[in-house]
């Protein structure tokens, strides 16, 4: 009987080479890199109290008071929101541009206006804190406007935090956009 998946001794389906893979999709945003264990457990945390608020908002709406339920079935809405934010902080690329997703900020800068991404050896926050530590910065530099470059990832912010494989596996991912896709970022 033959077996439904691919073994090696089994040519491959001329239809399987037809259809695309997801990845070659150029065109949807992607993050280069997987969210850390500190974004995803403060997540976590965030989505477990937001579970005992919204629990709480039906029994206070069991026991008659609407305005109270509403009120906390509203706060518990916020937090899901803000957990569901906070998955998707962080660098986001595709085939026109970077986008920098923040808390309250979302900016995409497109590649025509990129001048260079690179790493630096700079003082940058631990875990979006105001302490600084020694670390690794990944860099926008643009054409026109700041004057500074604007951090994109941190080897010390909650996805990189004590991997630093990870961080330069991320860092040279998207240098490599930037070089594939901005034109005065080769030069």
């Amino acid at each position: 009987m033959p077996l439904a998946f691919l073994t090696a001794d089994r040519a491959f389906d001329e239809a399987a080479d037809d259809a695309p893979l997801p990845y070659d999709d150029r065109d949807q945003w992607r993050r280069p890199y997987r969210p850390g264990p500190w974004r995803v457990g403060a997540a976590a945390i965030l989505l477990l109290l937001a579970s005992f608020v919204l629990v709480s908002a039906v029994i206070i709406a069991a026991a008659g008071v609407m305005s109270g339920a509403a009120v906390t079935g509203a706060l518990g809405l916020a937090v899901v929101a803000s957990a569901l934010r906070l998955l998707r902080m962080g660098v986001w690329v595709n085939a026109t541009g970077l986008r920098h997703v923040r808390f309250f900020l979302t900016r995409t800068t497109p590649w025509n206006r990129v001048r260079a991404v690179r790493t630096a050896q700079r003082p940058v926050k631990w875990l979006a804190l105001p302490r600084t530590v020694q670390g690794q910065a990944l860099e926008l530099v643009v054409r026109e406007g700041a004057p500074e470059p604007a951090v994109l990832l941190t080897d010390h912010n909650a996805d990189f935090l004590s991997r630093t494989e990870a961080f330069d596996r991320a860092a040279d991912t998207v240098e490599v956009w930037a070089y594939e896709y901005a034109p005065a970022a080769r030069g």
